[in-house]
């Protein structure tokens, strides 16, 4: 196979716009980590009861999708479809940049940034942090030698090889994300092992819809000829696979929730009586990121801009479902003593109110945005993306 990639030499007014607007957006969300450090948590709507907040929920989506976002590469490398190779190198740029992007919003967000010396030179094998500081951190060591491989021609033939270990790296992170929250057996929303699993799902989904969002823009910003409708129809059909996987882990998840007794007071609250948890579980979550792509993506042959809109709806609902997963789960109040009621004047009971304030959106975006500048350097500087898909 003939494969030519090129840099991106003649990127005009266009990638200067871009470029120059995803700066703004950065320093704002480094503006807003200095604010809020200055001041304190105070100037956000975190309080002692919810203590995650919207910078959380953009930092574990970026983290999720970098993880599906190597899909691209790995079908090339490890399951030998040789028809996805020339877009391998972008997917490995963008799980890479999305990475990044994820761990500077939840560095920032921590409170006291400087203490990520502590957690990065002691360690408590016991707590599932401890062990996704060498998650995160490999798989960006990972995912460079994996470029390496497929941009230097002397090293093609071992691209396989990293490719089966970024793969299976790529496994462990995003199990290590969920498990995050599945280890979590004080909150009703989390305390449950089928997280692992339906991160690892949910991943293959939002990195493949962010992936052809990035390809599609990528190809029409700098006018190049996309082509290759075969192959986009194929990563149609795969991301609505993945979006109907996603779902089905969802109903499961619920499902086995109204099984138990002890849980029926929390699905209560997310699936009837939760307010915009419940608004956004079905009309952000199920609706929008769930159904509506598969509308879009289940025609004979979905058109690009069917693809486009496929792929937005599901980074939108992407985000309604961290926001449910991580400030429902929050929210809806702790049981301390279980089978007994409990009353007090310190708010035992009572759902946890949530606002997010301006700060924490501009740190979430700021994220986004910094993805976003490592993306457009990369492809200005580096021979990553083909010049046509046929």
């Amino acid at each position: 196979m003939n494969i030519a990639l090129r840099e991106l030499h003649d990127t005009g007014r266009g990638w200067l716009m871009a470029f120059g607007a995803l700066g703004i957006v950065a320093a704002g969300g480094l503006s807003a980590a200095a604010y809020m450090e200055h001041h304190g948590h105070i100037v956000t709507g975190m309080a002692n009861q919810i203590v995650w907040g919207l910078p959380h929920v953009f930092a574990v989506f970026l983290i999720v999708a970098a993880s599906g976002a190597l899909n691209v590469a790995s079908m090339a490398s490890v399951f030998g479809k040789a028809e996805y190779k020339p877009l391998a190198p972008l997917s490995g740029l963008l799980a890479v940049a999305l990475l990044v992007g994820g761990l500077a919003v939840l560095m920032l967000d921590l409170g006291r940034p400087d203490r990520l010396i502590v957690a990065m030179t002691h360690y408590n094998f016991k707590s599932i942090f401890a062990w996704n500081v060498f998650l995160y951190t490999g798989f960006l060591a990972i995912v460079a030698a994996y470029l390496w491989t497929m941009l230097e021609r002397r090293m093609n033939e071992h691209s396989a090889r990293v490719g089966l270990v970024a793969f299976v790296w790529r496994l462990a992170l995003t199990t290590g994300t969920g498990s995050i929250f599945g280890f979590i057996v004080a909150r009703q929303a989390f305390d449950s092992a089928l997280l692992a699993p339906l991160f690892v799902t949910l991943s293959l989904a939002y990195g493949l819809a962010v992936f052809l969002l990035v390809l599609f823009a990528i190809f029409k910003g700098t006018g190049r000829s996309l082509g290759g409708d075969a192959l986009l129809q194929r990563l149609a059909r795969l991301l609505a696979i993945f979006v109907a996987a996603g779902l089905y882990f969802v109903i499961v998840q619920h499902l086995t929730g109204l099984y138990f007794t002890r849980q029926h007071a929390f699905e209560r609250f997310i699936l009837l009586d939760g307010g915009v948890h419940t608004l956004l579980f079905w009309g952000g979550q199920i609706i929008v990121g769930g159904v509506l792509p598969l509308v879009l993506l289940l025609k004979s042959a979905p058109t690009r801009r069917a693809m486009v809109g496929a792929s937005a709806l599901v980074v939108a609902g992407a985000f309604a479902q961290m926001y449910v997963t991580i400030i429902g789960g929050q929210a809806f109040p702790l049981v301390l003593f279980p089978g007994m009621e409990v009353t007090s004047s310190f708010r035992d009971g009572v759902v946890n109110a949530y606002a997010p304030s301006l700060p924490e959106l501009l740190l979430g975006l700021g994220g986004v945005a910094i993805a976003g500048l490592i993306v457009l350097l990369a492809v200005r500087l580096l021979a990553v993306v083909p010049e046509r898909l046929d």
